[in-house]
């Protein structure tokens, strides 16, 4: 599909760079971190109303798909962040008593993190904003079109693991 304007993808040369790639690709590649910034604005506008950044989101589904609460370290570990951007995360959620730290049974030194009562009740929040702002994102698209992007996105997040950067 291409914009009025402006040549479809397939459309548009595909002239070689240097690194054997194509201008093509450079173009995808652009479209994919527009897209991706599109979604975050577009996340952030629905969990507003929740009082919620999609970072805390983010943490508070992490800390519910646990069995037991998590350690710092195992958020850190999942999210793939320093852990202290997890302690950040935390800092603002238990704010909000969204969250609590809670002792280690078995180990004094080690905190865990559980959901509060109120945790639970956002994350119900979050599946809402969270359908609405996918709905935003794919409303130009019909049912079919979803199914290909759900196989293509399929494809390349599972694609195996991420090379340095």
């Amino acid at each position: 599909m291409s914009t009025p304007g402006r040549p479809s993808t397939s459309e548009r040369p595909s002239t070689p760079d240097r690194a054997g790639g194509t201008d093509a690709d450079g173009l995808l590649a652009e479209q994919l971190l527009r897209l991706t910034r599109r979604l975050h604005r577009i996340q952030k506008h629905h969990l507003e109303p929740v009082g919620i950044t999609p970072a805390q989101s983010r943490l508070l589904r992490t800390v519910a798909h646990f069995g037991e609460p998590p350690r710092m370290a195992d958020l850190a570990a999942r999210l793939e962040v320093v852990p202290r951007a997890v302690t950040s995360l935390v800092d603002g959620l238990e704010a909000c008593d969204r969250v609590r730290r809670v002792p280690d049974p078995s180990n004094r030194r080690v905190v865990r993190i559980e959901l509060t009562d109120a945790g639970r009740a956002t994350l119900r929040e979050l599946r809402s904003a969270r359908r609405a702002a996918a709905e935003d994102i794919l409303a130009p698209l019909t049912v079919e079109q979803r199914e290909v992007l759900e196989g293509l996105l399929s494809a390349l997040v599972d694609s195996g693991p991420e090379r340095g950067c």
